[in-house]
């Protein structure tokens, strides 16, 4: 790690992460380098290796961040919020989904190659985040409905934290992926990121 301020280290982190999501919205992830990411820094492409060792550590820090959004959004609104029905959690939980696309597409499409090819203590921190956002989601069910079980509430969390695994690609087909399922003669019928998340929410909640 090179020497300087807290403050200098965590602004050189911010920018590569920040060249490395700029990157993400119109490449690839196998596309995107070390190399592409360190031309949108302001410092040396070498210098990132001060502070990642591989491409999938600072898409796990991209990663990371996204969590640490989206819990800080929960978190605001159970500070706002003081009662809630099924309808109005399903449409708050839908609506905060929206504004995590990235998330989204970070979950579906990299997570194995973000994990193994990352530092244990690089995992470790990742692991630590997503186990706050499911705590930060189970206590939202907790104060907006105070009779679900521990049970109930741990079912929920089960069927909805892996259905979001699936929201990018129903919700991102790209021309060539509709073409296909037209000449395999399956219907396409576009849907959100709002409408499947609600959907799937509300049913969760009956």
């Amino acid at each position: 790690m090179p020497k300087g301020s807290d403050e200098l280290t965590n602004a050189r982190r911010e920018e590569i992460i920040n060249a490395c999501e700029s990157l993400y919205r119109t490449m690839s992830f196998r596309e995107i380098t070390i190399k592409e990411i360190g031309n949108e820094t302001s410092f040396t492409r070498t210098s990132i290796y001060n502070y990642f060792r591989t491409k999938e550590e600072i898409f796990l820090a991209l990663f990371k961040r996204e969590y640490e959004l989206w819990i800080a959004e929960l978190n605001a609104v159970m500070d706002r919020e003081e009662h809630m029905t099924a309808e109005d959690f399903a449409d708050m939980l839908a609506h905060s989904l929206e504004n995590r696309e990235q998330l989204l597409k970070l979950m579906s499409m990299n997570l194995y190659d973000m994990e193994s090819s990352s530092r244990p203590e690089h995992l470790r921190d990742f692991k630590a985040v997503y186990g706050e956002c499911l705590m930060t989601v189970s206590k939202c069910l907790e104060k907006y409905f105070p009779d679900m079980t521990d049970d109930e509430r741990q079912s929920f969390l089960y069927s909805f934290f892996p259905f979001m695994f699936g929201i990018y690609p129903y919700t991102n087909v790209s021309e060539k992926q509709r073409t296909a399922m037209e000449q395999a003669n399956i219907e396409y019928k576009p849907v959100t990121i709002y409408d499947i998340t609600f959907n799937c929410v509300e049913r969760l909640l009956k």
